[in-house]
């Protein structure tokens, strides 16, 4: 059972990060169309982030592994938003990374 605990928990932040990033990218453009599919995105990631956070014990409180999972979902966000940035994406806020990270682990019951 330890293995598909992990396992769970490496598609959980997988889906989390995809999720805050969107979120991320959705308030740096202006333009409708690409907002409302950011918004998609981040509404398909969150869906499969709150499956996979149904299948990993405790359920209904905190995980304890919480700070492990920010620092890795946080990583992986920043990591990915540089990216964006150094493709010429533009008013990327990176200062946003850590309230949108815990507002959804909030929203997820992780922390």
């Amino acid at each position: 059972m330890a293995l598909n605990r992990k396992k769970f928990i490496d598609l959980f932040i997988g889906n989390a990060s995809n999720a805050i990033l969107h979120k991320i990218l959705e308030k740096a453009v202006e333009d409708e169309i690409i907002r409302k599919y950011y918004d998609k995105e981040f509404l398909n990631s969150f869906e499969l982030a709150k499956k996979y956070r149904e299948k990993i014990n405790p359920i209904s409180s905190n995980l304890p592994e919480y700070s492990e999972i920010k620092e890795r979902i946080m990583k992986k966000v920043n990591n990915e938003l540089k990216i964006r940035i150094s493709k010429g994406y533009k008013n990327i806020d990176l200062n946003l990374v850590e309230s949108a990270t815990d507002g959804i682990l909030s929203q997820l019951r992780v922390s």
